[in-house]
């Protein structure tokens, strides 16, 4: 209580002045922070720093999958007229094969081939034929 001693603080004014250099530190972090970009940010979480490309405002929007089948089968189409209109305007490229068996041709199955015999047959044609044989040896 003597006259030199400094004046007390109410409990209230040691809380607000608390509160008022805790926000000036935090604005004071701030500004060294936005004034000196080369420091970097350091964080505990590496989670912290995920970014969501796809449901962020400026990503592209997304198509259905119906819209999606429907895009590739008129690119499909598209790249098919492109080849076909090709083909028409040039064709001095001629037709290229990758493989010689496209030129294979199938005697067996065709609508003029010989129709075969099944095996049974086959062999009873056989035996017919040995008999005969045998039969016009003993005949001479």
């Amino acid at each position: 209580n003597r006259a030199s001693a400094p004046e007390m603080e109410d409990d209230e004014d040691a809380e607000e002045r608390a509160c008022v250099l805790a926000e000036a530190a935090a604005l004071k972090k701030l500004a060294t922070d936005y004034m000196h970009p080369e420091v970097g940010v350091t964080a505990t979480d590496g989670a912290a720093f995920g970014r969501n490309y796809f449901n962020r405002a400026s990503a592209p929007g997304t198509e259905e999958t119906d819209e999606a089948e429907e895009r590739a089968l008129v690119l499909a189409e598209a790249a098919a007229l492109k080849k076909s209109a090709m083909d028409y305007m040039h064709p001095e490229v001629g037709v290229t094969s990758a493989d010689g068996a496209c030129f294979g041709r199938n005697y067996f199955n065709r609508p003029s081939a010989p129709e075969t015999e099944e095996d049974e047959f086959a062999d009873e044609r056989a035996e017919i034929l040995a008999e005969a044989a045998a039969l016009k040896k003993l005949a001479t």
